[in-house]
């Protein structure tokens, strides 16, 4: 079993320090998850490329 990566981010909707749990085991991930403070849907787009760069995205629901 790997470990959970944490991962700073800030919220698109109310721009709150949020932490993110990820899962380095899929190259490729898109889920939604609500923001811990405002409890908003972010949408996150996860890209782990073959060298360990972790790509991280998120968007409200309205971009």
């Amino acid at each position: 079993m790997q470990a959970l990566t944490e991962y700073p981010a800030q919220c698109p909707y109310c721009g709150e320090n949020i932490v993110l749990l990820i899962d380095e085991s899929e190259s490729e991930q898109n889920y939604i998850e609500d923001c811990q403070v405002c409890c908003q849907p972010i949408i996150i787009d996860i890209t782990i490329h073959w060298d360990g760069e972790l790509n991280v995205e998120l968007h409200s629901e309205n971009e």
